[in-house]
């Protein structure tokens, strides 16, 4: 029975401990603050959530043309990636490959106008 209750009071005061928290500081202490760049991000999101990577190369076609071609089209053309990318434009690129790409408009619908302009600036910064 002793050897129960000590092990409770063990316990007891073990749960009462008190933990250390880190609180964060309520003013930032660096001058310096981080900002992605769009093309940075474009980058992020083209090899990550859009996975985009899976079909678009820098520079060669694999399933769909490389991000060079389709920035050089875009440009030329002064056609709207972005309206594109919502699904609210027509392809321009490579049309015969259009079906593939409107099982993607899952993902780009879904993504802010800001991560689909994003996008745009990374690959129009492949022309660079």
């Amino acid at each position: 029975m002793r050897k129960t209750l000590l092990l409770f009071a063990v316990l007891a005061m073990a749960s009462c401990k008190k933990e250390e928290t880190k609180k964060e500081p309520l003013y930032p202490t660096s001058t310096e603050e981080i900002v992605q760049t769009p093309e940075e991000l474009g980058a992020e999101i083209f090899k990550g959530k859009g996975n985009c990577v899976a079909c678009h190369q820098l520079d060669k076609k694999v399933v769909g043309p490389s991000i060079q071609e389709i920035a050089k089209i875009y440009k030329d053309k002064n056609a709207n990636m972005v309206t594109f990318l919502k699904g609210e434009g027509e392809p321009i690129v490579d049309p015969s490959q259009y079906e593939v790409m409107k099982a993607n408009f899952a993902i780009t619908k879904a993504m802010s106008d800001e991560e689909l302009s994003a996008l745009e600036a990374y690959v129009y910064s492949s022309l660079k």
